[in-house]
């Protein structure tokens, strides 16, 4: 019989998972109280997402038990979490693209052999769901035609309409801009206005801080710490995720720039539709210089790195780099621009900068595969490949530091590690690189950014492009501002600030704004 009397949403108790020679998961507990908005923070690969996925079905822990309010739950897959309540939202949406979002909704959950009246009654009940917890969206639009902040959204209703009283949220902000994450924590608190009990996953203290009731602290599969978010601090947390006190500010010096290494003259790209996402941008890039890109997602950034990359063939315009000049009639490939010294770290480390099926070791020489050091005159040097991979992770902190592991199988922050650790290691005169922390806890940060100072200091030229506006302006040296696939403003790094950024963004800083801001 459920104890409706108690006063938590979920218990775990003693909750212990083990992979092979890994402990994932040992011994957890954890309390969430009903109606709480409740953190959990960890380095990566400390067993937040094991312990999230045992939580949803998706594995079956070794030992211990959950109760959802008082009662004992035998969760065995994602159908059992779902009856028991529970609903997730998982950091990669799993969304069927050319789905509207009533069918997508309804997937799975169709309402019985007369699809007409579940299609009714389930339109019925997303009108409602979407005007009682400030989930505006229309429930007829194809999900591949909305800006990833809706289709998190959709996302949040599947859970709802499949009646979630407890929502897990893993990494929800990490391809989100800051006005939709912004959104989204309006939404969360309408949900806990409601009663609902949620899970929120995340790297960003400052989320933590700003939006929980409570924190719990994983590191090396244990949990740690539980905190009241109110008696704790940035600091602490750090501390607590990491074992040792953490720098929270980037440790960087004036930029001393050099020679311009890359420029960009009235660059212009269209896509197979025809429709114009980069605007005539033009820029340089010099040694011993980090420039940041900044904008509101979807305003041509990710063009700008396809096309200087190589990825894309840029339509009107010309780029210098490496003596060459390359155009429409004469273009470059990613290999060619990789051959003459450009490294590139993509956005989306799944779609572009890794194959998840491959062992760690081949994903760590990807696009270098080809070099003399990797391959004899038959075979590839298999060991040199291992033996390289082996070191990287050290250097690196990648966890398990198993390069015959395959990609798939590490935490996302981890294997955007292994995407970094190879561009980095390839000691590039240029180097590329979009979201560099996305997913990653901030203990990597840390040590990322510092990768990337580095390689500015030794006189590299460095093109950042980052939705995180803290971390554009903690790296950069200059900035540029994107809207609308066009450059819409430029300033140094020393003189700006989020509210000068994001009104650039909007396109909406005007000479008033900027003499009001000076």
């Amino acid at each position: 019989m459920t104890n409706t009397t108690t006063p938590y949403a979920i218990e775990l108790r003693d909750i212990s998972k083990r992979f092979g020679a890994v402990q994932a998961n040992k011994d957890i507990c954890l309390q969430v109280p009903k109606g709480t908005i409740h953190g959990i923070i960890g380095e990566n690969g400390a067993g937040k997402s094991t312990l999230m996925s045992i939580i949803y079905g998706f594995y079956e822990a070794d030992s211990g038990h959950i109760e959802v309010d008082g009662e004992i739950v035998n969760i065995r897959n994602s159908q059992e979490a779902i009856k028991a309540g529970i609903g997730m939202v998982h950091q990669h949406f799993m969304l069927v693209e050319n789905f509207t979002v009533l069918e997508n909704v309804i997937l799975g959950a169709e309402g019985g052999a007369v699809l007409r009246k579940g299609i009714h009654d389930a339109r019925t009940e997303l009108t409602r769901l979407a005007k009682e917890y400030s989930l505006d969206i229309d429930v007829d639009m194809v999900v591949e035609d909305l800006p990833v902040g809706l289709q998190q959204r959709v996302e949040i209703l599947k859970a709802l309409y499949r009646g979630a009283r407890i929502l897990i949220l893993d990494e929800p902000t990490g391809v989100l801009t800051p006005q939709e994450a912004d959104h989204l924590f309006r939404i969360l608190y309408s949900l806990k206005e409601q009663g609902v009990t949620v899970l929120l996953i995340t790297h960003k203290l400052r989320e933590i801080l700003a939006s929980t009731d409570n924190v719990s602290v994983m590191r090396q599969g244990e949990m740690v710490a539980h905190r009241e978010t109110a008696q704790t601090n940035k600091e602490e947390l750090a501390e607590l995720m990491v074992g040792k006190k953490v720098r929270l500010t980037v440790n960087k010096g004036d930029a001393t720039p050099g020679d311009t290494l890359l420029s960009a003259k009235n660059v212009s790209q269209f896509d197979a539709q025809g429709v114009k996402r980069l605007k005539n941008v033009s820029l340089e890039l010099r040694s011993g210089e980090i420039l940041g890109i900044a904008g509101v997602s979807g305003n041509g950034q990710s063009e700008l790195l396809n096309v200087l990359s190589g990825i894309t063939e840029m339509s009107e315009g010309e780029i210098h780099f490496a003596g060459a000049t390359i155009n429409a009639n004469s273009p470059k490939n990613a290999s060619q621009m990789r051959d003459m010294k450009m490294a590139h770290v993509p956005e989306d480390r799944h779609k572009m900068g890794l194959v998840t099926g491959f062992e760690a070791y081949e994903a760590a020489v990807l696009g270098y595969h080809n070099s003399d050091v990797y391959n004899g005159k038959v075979f590839m040097h298999r060991k040199v490949m291992v033996d390289e991979c082996k070191d990287r992770m050290a250097a690196w902190d990648v966890r398990p530091p198993n390069p015959h592991l395959k990609t798939a199988n590490f935490s996302g922050g981890n294997q955007q590690k292994i995407v970094i650790a190879r561009e980095v290691e390839q000691n590039p005169d240029v180097l590329l690189i979009g979201q560099p922390t996305r997913g990653v806890d901030i203990g990597a940060i840390e040590n990322i950014h510092e990768q990337i100072v580095s390689l500015r200091d030794t006189g590299k030229a460095i093109l950042l492009v980052s939705v995180e506006l803290d971390e554009i302006m903690a790296l950069s040296d200059r900035i540029l501002v994107m809207f609308d696939g066009a450059v819409v403003g430029e300033l140094d790094a020393k003189d700006a600030n989020e509210r000068v950024l994001g009104l650039m963004m909007a396109n909406a800083y005007s000479d008033d704004e900027q003499g009001e801001s000076a």
